[in-house]
């Protein structure tokens, strides 16, 4: 299609290559790929579909699997479940709306398109991937919160989910910084 993207058949909105998913000819954000009823992150492996629905592939058996004897109900039960209790209303017509949540699946990590930079809240693609302190950063935003200077994964101390030089992380390191505001 001209304009970028295919719509995403969870939000409606262009779809780019770089953070897509497809599933049965339809292309999906990896970030709207979710079960709808258990909004667990979903990929090729874990996902099972109904009329245009995603699920993931234990609320789509206890949705739409057989019931009775033996099927899922534990030994020696007869289930009368129809997902009351997952928030499944027979009535419930209710479109799927995607999380503002980034999508952390492991799958995902992977492909590299859903890790979100902690400096500045944006999606972090492989190409531009730095990691430290437990944290996927962009380059340019993997610098000392104090100062500024450009860090290494090596070279790095980390408190509060921030990331500093190894000067700065010292106190000598804080009341040099104030020294040189005030001079």
């Amino acid at each position: 299609p001209l304009g970028g993207g295919n719509k995403c058949g969870c939000c409606q909105k262009t779809v780019y290559f770089a953070e897509e998913v497809q599933c049965e000819g339809r292309s999906f954000h990896r970030s709207c790929f979710l079960c709808m009823v258990c909004r667990k992150n979903l990929d090729s492996t874990t996902v099972a579909t109904h009329e245009n629905e995603i699920y993931c592939k234990a609320c789509y058996g206890k949705k739409y699997g057989p019931k009775g004897y033996g099927y899922g109900g534990g030994a020696g039960t007869l289930s009368m479940d129809k997902g009351e209790s997952l928030g499944i209303k027979p009535q419930d017509t209710q479109q799927h709306q995607p999380t503002n949540n980034p999508n952390t699946s492991k799958f995902a990590q992977k492909l590299g398109g859903s890790d979100v930079c902690p400096r500045c809240s944006k999606a972090v693609y492989a190409a531009e991937k730095v990691i430290g302190a437990g944290n996927a950063w962009h380059r340019e935003c993997f610098r000392c919160a104090k100062c500024g200077k450009g860090l290494e994964s090596t070279t790095l101390a980390d408190k509060d989910g921030e990331i500093f030089c190894k000067v700065m992380s010292l106190p000598l390191g804080k009341s040099l910084i104030k020294h040189f505001v005030l001079v």
